[in-house]
């Protein structure tokens, strides 16, 4: 089976975010969280979480929206002349339960041109399983900042996402996963911060991987980064139609007459239209896109790969099964009567994979590192 293209790839599971009044950021609430080598938390004041209540129905969509946030973190000059970028995000705080013992919290990226809101039905599941969950959007899509950015490359956006756990998560041990594309982004993310146990010597942080029908064995995005500008921007306007969207709805679900809604197609497309977005897709398109291909083997941590059993998309007979043979700890489990998209299609039985997995052993955060200290933990340190 040839590998399809990764943009063709991606560009079909693009069924997730939502709309918003989006402003540049010009007044941050500084909230420093009272740790050792923390950055500053700054949340950005004028930022409004998505409204969905005149186009999208589904309640899980208005309730992640309502929790959504954007953070200012470090980037380099390359990406920011100010050294920073606005980072949308969504938190959902684990229910711990009566004598858990402690997991390492997880950090979730969504797929191609998608947005935070891509987990609304997953991260309530898993945090009422007692896992703190984080939901971030990559730099360019979702709801991050777009204005005052100068790039949006695959590069830039791991950039982005280091710094957002540096700020957000005080670069505690993690177990990082991602969706489609969202999976080339983990891979390169994970492979420079992997965690080594009991080795000082080592600053990585990334405890394990989950990896959801991810995209892990094509690098760049094909011809279309070759395009000549004003093509590349024909092909941005087509990105965003109604009737190509329609189609990766339809493609992405196993049962699509349940899932292949007007919602899911409303949520998946709304953020296109917001200012700067096709300055920021062509960014990312002329940048050559995410280049996972030879780092697959470099992640030598714990990694749970799920795969839909029945992915039109990506096949998993193919893609899932190489991911086993090639990363050294890695363990796949299927999840029955589901497409291309597990954490919209399947949820409940996702997060049930997903906790077991965290509760591993050789997943659980280290005594010197339990996971993403509180406010109120900092609040103590100052009284010491």
């Amino acid at each position: 089976m040839k590998a399809p293209s990764l943009l063709s790839v991606s560009l079909l599971t693009a069924i997730i975010p939502a709309s918003s009044a989006f402003l540049q950021p010009t007044l941050f609430a500084i909230s420093t969280r009272l740790h050792s080598n923390v950055v500053g938390i700054q949340e950005d004041l004028t930022f409004s979480p998505p409204n969905t209540a005149e186009t999208i129905s589904e309640q899980l969509c208005a309730e992640a929206a309502s929790k959504m946030k954007r953070v200012m973190v470090p980037v380099s000059s390359d990406v920011s002349d100010t050294g920073y970028v606005g980072i949308s995000y969504i938190h959902w705080e684990g229910q711990k339960k009566s004598q858990q013992q402690a997991l390492c919290p997880l950090l979730l990226v969504h797929g191609f041109d998608s947005s935070s809101l891509e987990y609304r039905r997953l991260g309530p599941q898993l945090a009422n399983l007692g896992i703190d969950v984080y939901c971030v959007d990559l730099l360019g899509w979702g709801y991050t900042q777009l204005d005052g950015v100068k790039s949006f490359s695959a590069q830039a956006k791991v950039d982005a996402l280091r710094g957002f756990w540096q700020t957000v998560g005080n670069n505690a041990q993690v177990v990082v996963g991602g969706a489609s594309l969202g999976g080339a982004a983990v891979i390169e993310f994970a492979s420079q911060n992997l965690y080594y146990p009991q080795n000082d010597d080592k600053t990585g942080f990334v405890r394990g991987t989950v990896l959801i029908d991810a995209q892990g064995f094509v690098d760049g995005i094909g011809p279309m980064s070759f395009l000549p500008t004003p093509l590349a921007k024909l092909g941005i306007q087509v990105l965003k139609s109604t009737p190509l969207r329609e189609t990766a709805n339809q493609m992405s679900y196993y049962d699509p007459a349940t899932y292949a809604t007007v919602d899911a197609l409303n949520v998946g497309r709304i953020h296109c239209l917001r200012d700067g977005w096709e300055e920021s897709m062509l960014s990312f398109m002329q940048s050559g896109g995410f280049r996972p291909k030879e780092k697959v083997s470099q992640i030598s941590v714990p990694s749970l790969v799920l795969w839909g059993r029945q992915d039109g998309i990506l096949d998993g007979e193919e893609f899932a099964n190489k991911f086993v043979e090639i990363m050294p700890e890695a363990e796949l489990k299927w999840v029955e009567e589901c497409g291309h998209v597990p954490h919209l299609e399947k949820p409940v039985e996702t997060a049930e994979y997903i906790y077991e997995f965290l509760k591993e052993e050789r997943v659980r955060p280290e005594r010197k590192d339990n996971g993403v200290p509180s406010v109120f933990e900092g609040l103590l340190s100052l009284l010491k």
